[in-house]
């Protein structure tokens, strides 16, 4: 299926894409940033010109961001040219009021079949909008939710960015990024993509079913700050494993008064909950790096390759070599070259 859908006014048929940026006062400099600079360098890195940028406010005039700096703009919502796609770009954190006129003309969008996205907080406009209904959405992981509690109707998620239909939207930062180079390699290959990652020394591309990881202290509060501690050990700790002893040594309780505090905020043991730590960085690695199995398993703190697939098995319901097969065999994975990775 087409990624891109061609708009309803006076759609240009050939050339290259062309992308709005609706900036909100306060707007993330760093999402905005991430979303249009993979577009610029798709042009330099590509040679020709993939994508043309528009920059809109709703009255046309310049946009301070959330650092204050200014953006001149280069028309206001009447003035609108014809485009691809539009990306509201929210303010953080979100203006839960004086959103009237955007709210207006994004639902007058509703019949539209030029594609709608959000950046970061931008993904709370598109609901108020009533464009998010039953479509896969996310956004920042402060905001998930009350984007849940508010819109019952958008099927909100914890990934980095989604793609549904001709909805994207992004948790903000530089899922911005990861967003905008998923949608290059589908239009232009993932060669084009890859090069420009490693023009921003973007480390890897992450894939729209990667979880923004919510801070622990953001789940439970700051009232547990031995558990806290006791996780962020755990997370420092993946290739040589503490015990439950250890780490209540080090955190300085007793093992029971650990087991408790793990049981009461997170429902669970410190056994458990360090093997989930361990297994869900062992499946990052098996879908994004090209180390062996066997690698990855004493990587993640498993003894041998037996326990690390008995283990692997038990929490994902398949072996770590059937889930880079998987991965690898995925129309996504083959569309944007990651079986290259998996072997």
């Amino acid at each position: 299926m087409a990624i891109w859908n061609q708009g309803t006014q006076d759609k240009k048929t050939t050339g290259p894409k062309r992308f709005g940026f609706l900036l909100l006062p306060n707007f993330s400099l760093i999402a905005f940033s991430s979303a249009i600079e993979p577009l610029r360098m798709a042009n330099w890195v590509g040679g020709g010109e993939h994508y043309e940028t528009v920059l809109v406010s709703h009255d046309g005039e310049a946009v301070a961001s959330s650092l204050g700096v200014e953006l001149l703009v280069d028309c206001s919502l009447n003035e609108i040219p014809a485009l691809d796609a539009v990306f509201v770009c929210g303010a953080s954190p979100i203006a839960r009021t004086g959103n009237e006129a955007v709210i207006g003309w994004l639902r007058r969008q509703s019949r539209s079949s030029m594609a709608l996205g959000g950046v970061g907080t931008g993904s709370y406009l598109l609901a108020c909008a009533g464009l998010l209904n039953n479509y896969r959405a996310t956004i920042h992981w402060w905001d998930i939710a009350s984007l849940k509690e508010e819109f019952p109707n958008t099927l909100v998620t914890n990934n980095l960015f989604e793609i549904d239909g001709a909805r994207y939207t992004c948790s903000g930062g530089t899922a911005a990024m990861d967003m905008m180079l998923f949608l290059i390699a589908k239009e232009h290959g993932m060669e084009l993509a890859a090069s420009i990652s490693e023009q921003f020394v973007y480390e890897r591309m992450r894939t729209s079913e990667e979880q923004q990881r919510i801070p622990l202290k953001a789940r439970i509060g700051a009232s547990q700050p031995k558990l806290i501690e006791a996780v962020t050990l755990m997370e420092m700790n993946i290739e040589e494993p503490l015990s439950t002893d250890d780490l209540a040594h080090h955190v300085g309780v007793s093992r029971r008064h650990l087991e408790r505090l793990f049981k009461k905020h997170l429902q669970t043991v410190p056994s458990k909950y360090y093997l989930d730590l361990r297994l869900e960085h062992a499946r990052q690695l098996l879908r994004q790096s090209d180390k062996t199995i066997l690698q990855i398993g004493l990587a993640c703190g498993f003894s041998s390759a037996s326990y690390f697939s008995t283990a692997y098995r038990n929490h994902y319901g398949v072996t770590p070599r059937e889930e880079r097969k998987r991965e690898s065999d995925s129309p996504d994975s083959s569309s944007l070259g990651r079986s290259s990775l998996m072997s």
